[in-house]
């Protein structure tokens, strides 16, 4: 009996955790699916990053790849301050050269 009691309480201090970190998220003015969203990000940009500094030896379907998936993370990178997530901004700022040099590319051969 004892064992229940326990278990719940641990369930409800879980909760109650859970609450605080949705409500300091909320108050910092962030939503709490974007928070979530950019946590998962950081791993897709730590992936394009390694991506990116083969920039040289992509195929047209490679680069085309790369901007998709690097205009998605842009997107969550934008919906969170900037200070949450500025130890990554060599990487994130590699990758934007990358996607910036890949479309200039792109540009280029659309123009000719």
């Amino acid at each position: 009996m004892v064992i229940i009691y326990m278990l719940y309480l641990l369930i409800f201090v879980v909760f109650v955790i859970g609450a605080i970190i949705c409500m300091k998220i909320k108050a910092s003015g962030m939503n709490v699916r974007d928070f979530f969203n950019f946590i998962f990000a950081i791993n897709d940009l730590n992936d394009l990053y390694i991506y990116s500094k083969n920039n040289v030896n992509m195929t047209k379907s490679e680069q085309t790849t790369f901007l998709k998936k690097a205009e998605e993370l842009f997107s969550k990178f934008e919906k969170v301050p900037s200070i949450i997530w500025e130890d990554e901004y060599d990487k994130y700022e590699h990758v934007l050269e990358t996607y910036k040099n890949i479309r200039m590319m792109k540009w280029a051969e659309m123009a000719v």
